[in-house]
């Protein structure tokens, strides 16, 4: 009869436990992949919402196009609406000194992004930018107002323009126009046109505006 040693058996199926080493490349991996899906989220997610701004940085020629329409002593807040990596903020504050800009942006890594770009141009004591929905954000205190838009929410963004802005206002529209207002300047430059209103100058705002004091009238 063959005698089997059980302590030898054991030993030869025993299979031998990953090293350290392994175990720190997966653990790192693993890491990286949860970090990846973590930050591609916050692209991704504005994608689901009933209008999707994307974002699509500015280009040289666009930011060229906003600043003409924004003089040396122009004076009060200027407000760019989607404001990305913050690169119209950061040009606007430093074209004109005597204006305090802000930017409003959902994605917090654009946000974090253009708090370092501003503080790297020297200018994040006259630039803030916030992390919130477009939508639910106030922009009754803005003199300028800088929209990079997509085609769908122009006509939204217009009825909240005419019924929060105050009425001399200026918007600085990028990419698409507002539907109804009648521009005051627009520099024709193909992907890279800007129209330019001022509501002081807007009958329809006037209009509009009218028709939400009745309507508040009529609620009390």
């Amino acid at each position: 009869m063959e005698i089997i040693n059980e302590s030898s058996s054991s030993a030869a199926v025993k299979k031998p436990g990953m090293s350290a080493g392994g175990k720190l490349l997966i653990g790192v991996t693993g890491g990286i992949g949860i970090g990846l899906s973590v930050v591609c989220a916050s692209f991704v997610a504005p994608a689901f919402r009933k209008f999707c701004l994307p974002y699509v940085p500015a280009t040289t020629e666009q930011i060229q196009n906003v600043l003409q329409f924004l003089p040396k002593n122009a004076s009060g807040k200027l407000l760019d609406i989607g404001s990305g990596d913050g690169r119209i903020v950061v040009a606007a504050a430093k074209h004109v000194r005597s204006l305090k800009t802000d930017g409003v942006e959902l994605n917090p890594w654009l946000v974090y992004y253009s708090r370092l770009a501003a503080l790297r141009d020297g200018v994040s004591t006259q630039s803030r930018f916030f992390r919130r929905d477009l939508w639910k954000f106030s922009i009754k205190d803005y003199n300028y107002v800088v929209i990079f838009g997509v085609e769908q929410m122009m006509l939204d963004l217009e009825h909240k323009l005419i019924a929060e802005c105050s009425h001399n206002a200026k918007i600085i529209a990028c990419r698409f126009p507002l539907p109804h207002l009648q521009p005051e300047r627009t520099i024709e430059d193909g992907v890279n046109t800007v129209w330019f209103y001022d509501l002081s100058k807007q009958s329809q705002a006037a209009a509009h505006r009218e028709t939400i004091k009745l309507g508040k009238l009529f609620e009390n």
